[in-house]
């Protein structure tokens, strides 16, 4: 362990290390891996809980640096550089730890090594092929890629003291020692090298890495919290210094009442601002500040609520005055609008103004001012959401007439009811039934032969995008003498035995097709017309 007063994180890597070294002095069995496998894991999240950090620390630093380059420009600089030394040494340390990896389990690519969770590895157990990586053929490590990472490690503890200013080195707690002194199981003197990764399994040495990989997150978050903590306290250190309005909702129903947060971010919790507004106005001028609604607040925030008591949109301005870090009184200035308006529902049928049985009837709901979530029920049938647009569904000929749809909708986590819109029931229209493009009148006995096919279409102005197919018919016809003949057909398409007849009848002669039954989306229906033609 390190001779310096260390924190709790260096604590907490130091002794996941003394566990990896004595399991390191063990037999290597399946609970030892599982061992090393909770260990590398518990390491892996402690580095990106670590990343998380330092992305906090820098974003709070690059606003500073906005406020005031010229005061927190070199701190911003060398943090940066930071952060450029130790990204550095990171994806080196994740390069070799995919370069063990891939030659141990025999891979193809970095990016199979990349992608193999140390779990699922199967030679994880190995310490020919990581010892010859790390030590090589040397005694002491100096001939493999042990020694390259120690050399890194120790360039890049030289390079960040030199970023901390010198009266503050002592306080920076760095880690990662490389000069020892290391003893091996039998208390001999030992190489930084040998000591970590000498007979190290796989799975030993991943998690070693991971575990430098932490010291130089832990390295990295105090050199830039150093860096951070130099800044001179006199500056807001907030990204806006700016007044801003916070609506809860800019829509607002009658008998309700607007409320929306206001704050200024440059403002100490710790104190309450001087807050005044005006309903009616585009600005408040200082003049007239005393003539305002004064608004209390705690904690640095103060809640606005104004009444909806009346349709319409409404306007407010305002003032919020604030004490500066220097004592200074600053004023800010704050506008905003809603809109009053009675509760109203938007329902339109896609298609037309009913609803029709035995089909699905898309429906568009919309409720204004951007609910959380619309929840609408049917009096008959169902009803579903189904990509952007509701769907009516399971209406059936029961004897109802019409369909009611009710919609609710969730305001800031409260449910509004929200109205409802009758729509009457109708069945779908019986398509028309055409054989060769005709339905009436004439049809010359060579159409008929090429296109013997009897096909359904739906009437026009009829919307739905239904398709019907005809299952049976009866042809008919008359002779000179006055005879006729019936033939019930399957399907939809002409005999033999009738395309005989056809072709054998006399000019003027009538043909027809009776009892026709289709089948659509709403089942198999008998069609209440008939089909007469006379041939030419």
């Amino acid at each position: 362990m390190a001779g310096y007063k260390e924190t709790p994180r260096q604590k907490m890597i130091g002794m996941m290390y003394l566990v990896l070294t004595a399991l390191l002095a063990l037999n290597v069995s399946k609970e030892i891996l599982d061992a090393f496998l909770v260990v590398n894991e518990s390491m892996e999240t402690t580095n990106d809980n670590f990343s998380k950090k330092l992305d906090n620390t820098y974003a709070k630093f690059k606003i500073q640096n906005q406020l005031n380059p010229n005061k927190v420009g070199p701190y911003w600089e060398k943090a940066q550089k930071a952060h450029a030394l130790s990204d550095k040494l990171s994806k080196y340390i994740d390069s070799i730890k995919y370069v063990v990896i891939m030659r141990t389990e025999k891979l193809s690519t970095i990016d199979e090594a990349k992608k193999l969770n140390l779990r699922n590895a199967r030679r994880k157990d190995n310490y020919d092929n990581p010892t010859r990586y790390f030590i090589g053929s040397s005694p002491d490590g100096s001939a493999g890629e042990s020694r390259i990472l120690k050399n890194k490690i120790e360039i890049y503890k030289k390079e960040m003291f030199e970023l901390v200013d010198p009266k503050f080195r002592n306080s920076i707690k760095i880690g990662m020692d490389t000069q020892g002194p290391f003893y091996d199981a039998d208390d001999k003197r030992q190489s930084w090298e040998m000591h970590n990764f000498y007979r190290t399994i796989l799975a030993a040495s991943v998690t070693i890495l991971n575990k430098i990989k932490a010291e130089v997150y832990n390295a990295e978050f105090d050199v830039v919290n150093n860096l951070y903590s130099s800044i001179d306290a006199l500056n807001f250190k907030f990204d806006r210094i700016q007044a801003k309005v916070i609506p809860k909702s800019s829509y607002v129903f009658l008998g309700e009442e607007y409320q929306a947060e206001i704050l200024v971010g440059a403002y100490d919790t710790k104190q309450n601002p001087d807050v005044r507004y005006m309903l009616g106005s585009d600005s408040l001028t200082p003049a007239n500040f005393k003539n305002a609604t004064p608004l209390e607040g705690s904690n640095g925030l103060v809640v606005l609520k104004l009444g909806g008591s009346s349709e319409g949109l409404k306007k407010f301005a305002g003032i919020i005055k604030v004490v500066s870090p220097l004592g200074d009184t600053m004023t800010f200035h704050f506008s905003d609008e809603f809109v009053v308006a009675k509760p109203a529902i938007t329902i339109s049928p896609t298609k037309m103004n009913v609803f029709y049985i035995g089909v699905d009837n898309p429906v568009e709901i919309s409720v204004p001012g951007s609910p959380e979530r619309i929840i609408p029920s049917i009096s008959f049938g169902n009803i579903r959401l189904q990509g952007k647009e509701w769907i009516v569904s399971n209406l059936t000929s029961s004897g109802a007439r019409e369909a009611v749809i009710s919609v609710s909708a969730v305001f800031s986590g409260k449910t509004k009811n929200m109205g409802s819109y009758k729509f009457r029931l109708k069945t779908v229209p019986d398509p028309i039934i055409k054989i060769a493009g005709k339905n009436e009148g004439f049809i010359s006995k060579s159409l008929l032969l090429a296109s013997p096919f009897l096909v359904p279409e739906m009437p026009p102005g009829f919307d739905f995008d239904l398709k019907y197919g005809v299952t049976s018919f009866v042809f008919s016809t008359s002779t000179s003498a006055g005879e006729g003949s019936d033939v019930k057909v399957q399907g939809n398409r002409l005999t033999p035995e009738i395309l005989k007849v056809i072709n054998n009848a006399r000019k003027n002669q009538r043909i027809w097709f009776d009892d026709i039954y289709v089948k659509g989306p709403d089942g198999t229906r008998k069609v209440n017309t008939s089909l007469s033609l006379k041939l030419n």
